[in-house]
């Protein structure tokens, strides 16, 4: 079997055994693909028979390109994970990838909207019917903290307006989740799906997606992002809006105002709350400042 023969192998056992989402998927062949094609322009055309100095290697060449140190963490992750599969098959004996050191990650500040931006925002789009699909959408982004690539494959069936939620992550349902909708998001989705939606998809009744672009067709990432960026500088925003931002208000917006961090894991989809503490940092700001403005003997 050649090396591309194991990459595969790999991506099914990830598929089939630990039922991980396509998005996943995807960046684990992706890092697989990279680490294999480095290895062989070097002249090692086996992975079975790889050292930890093949993979130092491969992590330095990463950081020469200026990729980030969480890219190469994720990348040394994906090899890892990889090995560990051909450990378990009997393949190999050893895993090259277990002691090395992942590079340190400066941490960074969590990039979301104030409110009063936010509420800029939601009040851009117009009333037309791809103007009604727009505002469903910010809506539907800011109240559920929703990923682009959730957005992007949500269903009407997924939808459940009489009850007020909807179901995200259904490509992998072991790990489907139920999100709240707020009421400003359901009357927007009411109208987009009465009133707006029927125009774009043209009387296709089989047509099942929930959001759709101006040809009736399920929208996409890039037309999400373009969607943003337009609506940013529509609203005044003095920065490129993408999806993450969006997440972001959601998750510092729902601490601020009290959620606590166990149910904000759950409806973000975190497998670790380590991802969602990241956020606290951003509420803790926020109490600085209101102590700074508030308490008489603050300064």
């Amino acid at each position: 079997m050649d090396n591309t023969g194991y990459k595969e192998k790999f991506i099914n056992y990830l598929k089939n055994e630990k039922k991980m989402a396509r998005n996943s998927l995807e960046a684990y062949g992706r890092d697989v693909s990279e680490f294999i094609s480095f290895a062989e322009s070097r002249g090692n055309g086996n992975v079975l028979q790889l050292t930890g100095t093949e993979v130092v290697a491969y992590l330095h060449s990463l950081k020469s390109m200026g990729r980030s140190s969480s890219t190469v963490n994720r990348k040394l992750a994906s090899t890892r994970a990889f090995y560990n599969y051909l450990m378990n098959e009997g393949l190999v004996s050893s895993n090259p990838a277990t002691s090395i050191k992942s590079p340190k990650i400066e941490k960074k500040t969590v990039d979301y909207l104030q409110l009063d931006e936010m509420e800029r925002l939601l009040a851009t789009p117009d009333d037309s019917f791809k103007g009604k699909r727009d505002r469903a959408v910010l809506e539907v982004l800011y109240a559920t903290g929703m990923r682009v690539s959730e957005i992007i494959e949500t269903d009407v069936i997924d939808v459940n307006l009489k009850m007020g939620f909807i179901t995200c992550g259904v490509s992998n349902m072991a790990k489907a989740r139920i999100v709240p909708l707020g009421r400003p998001a359901r009357n927007a989705l009411v109208d987009y799906i009465d009133n707006g939606r029927p125009a774009l998809v043209r009387g296709d009744s089989e047509n099942e997606a929930l959001f759709v672009n101006v040809n009736g067709e399920r929208i996409t990432r890039q037309g999400i992002w373009k969607m943003l960026r337009e609506y940013g500088q529509k609203a005044g925003l003095d920065r490129k809006l993408t999806p993450n931002i969006i997440r972001n208000s959601f998750a510092v917006h729902m601490l601020q105002n009290g959620a606590d961090l166990k149910s904000l894991q759950e409806m973000m989809g975190h497998e670790d709350i380590s991802a969602t503490q990241v956020y606290l940092s951003a509420t803790k700001n926020r109490i600085k400042d209101v102590y700074d403005k508030a308490h008489p003997r603050a300064k």
